[in-house]
């Protein structure tokens, strides 16, 4: 029996791949800070890996989401409080249209200033985060208000009600349902919004009842890590729509509403037909009540103040209770926010925690692995080594 160079390089080719392998296996725990490459090493713990990294995956993606949803509820909050400083100043307007001693030309300034806080609570609803408007509940491309005034067209001078137009996009409908209410003085001498009917400028039918409800009912709840998926009410709800804010309800409080009581008893108290009738009493028809009640004793050319002064020092009270609502609305907003918050600092918490209890089950020994790499290197090292003496030719290798 003779032994060749080719059965001992064979031999020698098995050993030093076997060496190289468990090198690479060992660099590979180095950099990657892993125990184990795959499941069959141990699979108990690869498999407790792979939940805590799914749980790490779902809290890191609830974080990244948490940013954009607090930006959007803060520039909500700021919106609201921002109405809620030009009703107070407004309110300041008014009481000073009232006081006796005011000049009919200090009216005429006073009406024009409170005009551009109407026009500047609408500015408000208009707000926009990034590309999208804050207060559009699901729809957030479609510019939601505008307000215009309307002249008597016999006199041009002379102003005679307001407009505000709503436009919201359903998520059933491919262009913008568009809804126009008029503040005007109504038959019982009182000043409140009417819900047009008819056509918009495109030939569309305007907006109803039954659909500015339903656009008042739509929410945004998300999961950021509060409240059950299993149960969707329990989900922060990041959207507030502009005739929320406007009426004083609440997408919650309006989906609990009775539908329209045919009767009109007090039973309907709280119906979808009521909803005009809260938006009557909210910040922009409170200050359009005033503009239009100045504007009438301005244009009728009377010296008796009485009726003007009945209904702005009605309007004043009812400012009052109007500001504590917006006050409820900032409240909410606010504790979304602080809410959001509390969830961004628990969720950091338990990335924290998950990359403790990962490394436990699958993380590699930095101190050990380095060892291991170092004392794999030394081996494969040394089988070079022993392969170069190995590696000379011999008279049998050429003997057939």
């Amino acid at each position: 029996m003779r032994v060749t160079n080719a059965s001992t390089y064979r031999n020698f080719t098995a050993s030093v791949n076997s060496v190289h392998l468990s090198l690479n296996r060992s660099m590979n725990k180095v950099s990657s800070g892993e125990q184990y490459e795959n499941a069959a090493e141990s699979p108990l713990a690869y498999y407790e890996g792979k939940r805590i990294d799914n749980r790490f995956q779902d809290a890191e993606t609830k974080k990244t989401l948490l940013k954009d949803v607090q930006n959007r509820i803060y520039q909500q909050e700021l919106g609201v409080r921002n109405i809620q400083t030009l009703l107070s100043e407004a309110k300041n307007h008014v009481q000073y249209a009232n006081t006796a001693t005011t000049t009919d030309t200090a009216l005429d300034t006073t009406k024009s200033a409170l005009l551009q806080k109407a026009h500047e609570v609408v500015n408000s609803l208009n707000t926009q985060y990034e590309n999208f408007y804050v207060y559009g509940g699901n729809d957030v491309s479609t510019p939601p208000f505008s307000l215009s005034e309307d002249y008597d067209p016999q006199d041009q001078n002379r102003l005679i009600g307001l407009t505000l137009t709503y436009r919201h996009k359903f998520s059933d409908e491919e262009t913008p349902t568009e809804f126009q209410m008029q503040l005007s003085k109504q038959a019982d001498g009182s000043y409140g919004f009417t819900l047009l009917g008819g056509n918009d400028s495109s030939g569309n039918p305007l907006g109803t009842t039954e659909q500015l409800v339903k656009a008042m009912k739509e929410q945004g709840r998300v999961d950021i890590g509060y409240g059950s998926i299993q149960d969707k009410s329990t989900l922060l709800d990041t959207y507030t729509g502009g005739m929320n804010v406007l009426t004083g309800v609440t997408s919650d409080a309006i989906r609990n509403w009775k539908e329209t009581a045919g009767d009109g008893t007090a039973n309907a108290a709280d119906s979808d037909g009521d909803v005009m009738d809260h938006l009557n009493n909210g910040p922009l028809a409170l200050i359009g009540r005033s503009v239009l009640a100045i504007s009438e004793y301005l244009d009728s050319g009377k010296t008796d103040r009485g009726e003007m002064s009945k209904v702005l020092g009605d309007t004043i009270t009812d400012m009052t209770v109007t500001e504590h609502s917006l006050s409820s609305f900032y409240a909410d907003l606010g504790n979304k926010y602080r809410l959001i918050d509390n969830m961004d600092e628990r969720l950091g918490q338990l990335m924290d925690s998950l990359k403790i209890q990962y490394k436990e089950k699958l993380g590699a020994d930095p101190y050990e692995s380095i060892m291991e790499m170092y004392n794999n290197n030394y081996a494969y090292n040394a089988a070079l080594q022993v392969g170069s003496r190995l590696m000379s030719s011999s008279l049998f290798d050429f003997m057939g």
